[in-house]
């Protein structure tokens, strides 16, 4: 549906390198969340070695990044709303640089999880300006592909961590091994992020500020620049009288906007919420955060679990781009549907698959679910397919509908809330995954498999299709009931 048909302007006539350019840097905030999440992959194994970590605590080591993913994306939209989106870009950099260094250099546990935590501050504010930013500056017509760009940046890092994880463990000899300078692989892992997070600070620094953002503060010519030169808009006056009368420039905005009748929020609000929840209550960083160990424990060998960690990130890359190709010709809610049914199905066959599994107690009195022939091979297959289902679906598509389903007037700060939830429930889903095994994985993956189910009724009942939707369109309200979109 076009802008038009929704009572506004054609405002953009082109899209140029410039726009492609901006989001793609902008992006780069998505490649170290990405990286930063999934660097701990290659390392857990032998961090827990050398710190004689039991499955609690190293469950908690894995995930305590994430404790400072909720609360970064938290902050980050009221700190957005008042500085503006590029100096909390500048900021995360700051953060990941400090916390990929730390952790490299650790002491012990405690000060590793320290620095975890500082990481995560990064990866919450980069979870949430990434997409608002892309989408305040993306022109409508293109807004999903440009939006998807966001996680095709999350996939390339974490395919770029697990790469280096295994590259730098396959020098060394082992993750444990030492390699540079009296130091083990596993050190040199998490400081080789600091090198993204310069990058990512240089290119923050050439970054336009957000048009929308600009109008809020009244810096209307700045906003009509950036309109013109870099989002393409033709008709930049009408453009801004648009922007303005959906922004409440009596008061600032803060979290008390949020509120509403039902539970304390408003509707659209818990539909983002609920959408972050359910793209990890499937359980995806299940698979790139312990797949090494996973596939260690049905046969493969540190080597070519590594590897195979990494060919799962590079589907993950492809099945993203092709995400990025139909977002905006199939549209976001059928996508989402498909993606659920390919999630539960999979997840499913992964439950049955490792029902069969043995359980052998080692030497240290840790027990480990090894899974023969034809199992292992389901289990692999039927993971992959999980990968693909959600890489293709909800994935990208997630965080384009939460840097667009929003009204203006409430779109940091709403973004900040449901990003917050995401990561609180990354964290307990991360968490949890250590015990779940030791119960039995077909417990874990039959779990994530209800969700998923779950997930295809959400999106039946509750999603609008934004697909060409202008941002100026988008209202507070907007449901879907039966199929339709309704305000309430």
């Amino acid at each position: 549906m076009s802008a038009s048909e929704h009572g506004g302007t054609p405002a953009v006539s082109r899209l140029n390198a410039r726009i492609i350019g901006i989001c793609i840097a902008a992006a780069v905030g998505g490649f170290l969340f990405g990286f930063d999440t999934a660097v701990i992959n290659g390392a857990v194994d032998a961090l827990a070695g050398e710190f004689d970590l039991g499955a609690g605590l190293k469950g908690f080591a894995v995930s305590s990044a994430l404790i400072g993913c909720a609360i970064g994306a938290w902050f980050a939209g009221p700190v957005a709303n008042r500085l503006g989106r590029v100096p909390v870009m500048l900021i995360a950099a700051a953060l990941f640089l400090v916390s990929a260094i730390g952790s490299g250099l650790a002491f012990g546990v405690f000060d590793l999880i320290i620095w975890r935590v500082i990481g995560g501050f990064g990866v919450g504010a980069a979870s949430v300006i990434a997409p608002a930013y892309i989408a305040e500056v993306s022109p409508a017509h293109v807004r999903g592909r440009l939006g998807s760009l966001q996680q095709l940046a999350i996939v390339t890092g974490i395919f770029v961590a697990l790469l280096s994880d295994a590259l730098l463990a396959n020098t060394a000899g082992g993750a444990a091994e030492e390699l540079w300078f009296g130091q083990a692989a596993w050190r040199w892992m998490f400081m080789a992020e600091a090198i993204p997070a310069v990058l990512y600070g240089v290119f923050a620094l050439r970054l336009p500020e957000s048009p929308r953002f600009l109008v809020a503060r009244g810096e209307y010519d700045k906003a009509s620049a950036v309109l013109h030169d870099f989002t393409g808009v033709v008709e930049v006056n009408l453009k801004i009288e648009e922007i303005k009368k959906t922004l409440n420039q009596e008061k600032k905005e803060s979290l008390s906007d949020l509120r509403g009748h039902r539970l304390g929020l408003k509707p659209i609000v818990w539909v983002g919420i609920l959408l972050s929840v359910f793209q990890q209550f499937v359980g995806i960083n299940v698979i790139f955060y312990y797949s090494t160990t996973l596939w260690r424990s049905v046969g493969f060998g540190e080597s070519d679990a590594l590897t195979i960690t990494v060919i799962t990130s590079v589907t993950n890359i492809l099945v993203t781009i092709v995400a990025i190709l139909l977002v905006d010709r199939v549209g976001r809610r059928p996508m989402l549907l498909v993606g659920s049914v390919g999630m539960a199905l999979s997840l499913g066959l992964m439950a049955v698959a490792f029902s069969f599994a043995t359980i052998v107690e080692a030497g240290d009195g840790t027990t480990t679910a090894e899974l023969a022939a034809p199992w292992s091979t389901v289990a692999l297959v039927a993971a992959n397919v999980f990968v693909v289902a959600f890489g293709a679906t909800w994935g990208p598509l997630v965080w384009v509908l939460l840097g667009e389903i929003f009204p203006n007037s409430i779109r940091a700060g709403a973004l900040a809330v449901a990003a917050a939830a995401q990561w609180a429930a990354n964290f307990l889903v991360s968490t949890t995954f250590p015990a779940l095994a030791d119960v039995g994985l077909t417990l874990a993956y039959g779990i994530y498999a209800v969700m998923a189910v779950l997930s295809f009724f959400f999106v039946w009942f509750k999603i609008p299709e934004t697909k060409g939707r202008e941002l100026e369109d988008m209202d507070e309200n907007l449901v879907v009931r039966r199929g339709r979109i309704q305000t309430t």
